[in-house]
């Protein structure tokens, strides 16, 4: 009873939500079009209100998956594994360090399943780690798998290693993640229940978060996207592999040739070709694996570069796909994808609110073409709203209201990753697979960091010209981006606060 309460508080709240988005773009419209403007001005004001819109559409993805999640849901079937219910156990490592590998090993030996065979993939090409492979492969009589080069990255050292595998289902294990005992018999009985289901996605924590504050921070991130996005993907028939964390079934992997080599996010890709074909997919909201987060910028940009140029490179197949065989997805399916592969393109829409303010603050180039006061009556209540909806759904996890702003200043710290990364997945420029590196915290020099260096130089330049032009003119407009100025400096200085051994 309580929880349909919940549901109905949450509906109730994002209904609203809806409202004040659509009352806030019809009045910005209104005005833009109403508005006299030279052409700079008028391709201005159009990139930022699409970049509003755009922020706002992903935003209206994620309450819709907030929303999902919440409601009740009939338990999948599960049926009891069969003796024919072989599992292959896959961790492909390139250049990891021993010691990672070595707990990976010891946990995937712990796995209470009787039926199951370890397979360590060695995809180094340092000595020193093809031998740290060999001598943990010979001491814990694990199956070792090399080949000669790195066609592929991941996806190709599984594909090859899949050609002699006669296990009915692999599961796939990063070289940092550690599996609790019990991972296959809590996953095994989803998949032995329904002969169309392809994989089974569990979710991964980090273990190592008191390590470093980017360490903490990511965590957090990672918990927004496995206690909501993934349930709501899930329950829309719209989940994806995450590549590691998984158990997959060989047949179905074999009927769509393998993991996709064509992108450095080899499971989403490989998870639409499953799609295609209607093979199912679960995702199952229980964390029986832990793993090591990103402990510095360095780390943590690599591997936001990565999933951002993957997720881009995505969407160039999605384009293909729905113009070639639009049907072959369902509705719903499309828009979740539509929302998986331009999520990324977010550092562009940041990058020009951000932009806003500043041509104001230098130039007076108006961005709103808005009546103040309209603009406060319409924006601030989808502004309000938001917040209170995401903190809250949150903090019903028990996530502190400081973490998760901290998450957040992480992720907009990262806009000119994503912008980069953007160009080289849209233009399919590959830059081959990085792991991410597990050797410790260190900071980042400085001059690595000048793209965030050079945006906060910008915002505190411009926040002290607005100060002292909004002590003379008293312009409420010049106000209200003054206020924006003084948050984005303040995001901006956390380049300083993450950026610690």
């Amino acid at each position: 009873m309580q929880e349909k309460k919940n549901f109905r508080i949450l509906a109730a709240q994002v209904i609203v939500l809806l409202i004040a988005v659509t009352i806030y773009i019809l009045a910005r419209t209104y005005f833009l079009y109403q508005a006299r403007y030279d052409n700079f001005e008028r391709v201005f004001s159009i990139l930022f209100l699409a970049a509003e819109v755009f922020i706002m559409f992903h935003a209206f993805g994620f309450f819709s998956n907030i929303l999902s999640e919440s409601r009740q849901h009939a338990e999948p079937l599960q049926a009891d594994p069969g003796p024919d219910a072989s599992v292959a156990i896959l961790i492909p490592a390139r250049h990891e360090p021993k010691q990672v590998v070595e707990n990976t090993l010891l946990t995937c030996l712990g796995l209470a399943y009787p039926n199951k065979k370890i397979y360590l993939l060695d995809d180094s090409s340092i000595e020193s780690y093809k031998q740290d492979a060999r001598d943990l492969a010979a001491a814990y009589r694990v199956e070792l798998f090399t080949r000669p080069d790195n066609r592929g990255a991941k996806a190709g050292l599984i594909n090859d290693v899949l050609k002699s595998l006669t296990a009915k289902y692999i599961a796939v294990f990063d070289a940092d993640q550690n599996p609790m005992p019990g991972f296959l018999k809590k996953v095994l009985p989803f998949l032995e229940a329904d002969e169309r289901l392809a994989f089974v996605q569990t979710p991964q924590f980090y273990s190592n978060t008191d390590v470093s504050r980017v360490a903490l921070v990511s965590n957090v991130q990672q918990a927004v996207f496995f206690e909501y996005v993934c349930e709501g993907k899930s329950s829309k028939e719209s989940m994806f592999c995450c590549g590691t964390n998984v158990v997959i079934r060989r047949s179905a992997l074999e009927d769509v040739g393998g993991f996709d080599e064509q992108t450095v996010t080899e499971d989403v890709a490989t998870t639409l070709k499953l799609h295609r074909k209607h093979w199912k997919s679960l995702y199952y909201n229980k964390a029986y694996t832990f793993g090591m987060a990103p402990e510095d910028l360095g780390s943590y940009f690599k591997q936001q570069n990565r999933w951002a140029m993957g997720n881009v490179q995505l969407l160039r197949k999605l384009i293909v796909l729905f113009f070639t065989d639009i049907r072959v997805l369902k509705p719903i399916q499309w828009f979740e994808y539509t929302i998986t592969s331009t999520y990324y393109f977010i550092g562009w829409a940041y990058l020009i609110l951000m932009i806003g303010p500043i041509l104001y603050t230098f130039f007076n180039v108006p961005s709103y073409f808005m009546d103040p006061s309209v603009y406060m009556l319409t924006f601030v209540p989808y502004f309000m709203l938001s917040l209170m909806v995401y903190y809250s759904s949150m903090g019903k996890r028990n996530y502190s209201i400081l973490n998760i702003f901290r998450a957040q200043m992480l992720s907009l710290m990262t806009i000119p990753v994503y912008i980069r990364a953007s160009i080289l997945g849209l233009f399919n420029i590959r830059k081959g697979f990085q792991i991410t590196p597990k050797d410790g915290v260190r900071s980042v020099p400085l001059r690595m960091l000048w793209p965030q260096l050079l945006l906060w130089g910008v915002h505190v330049s411009a926040l002290t010209w607005g100060l002292f032009r909004f002590y003379y003119e008293q312009n409420l407009a010049l106000g209200m981006n003054v206020f924006w100025l003084s948050f984005h400096c303040f995001i901006f200085s956390g380049i300083f606060y993450f950026n610690k051994e």
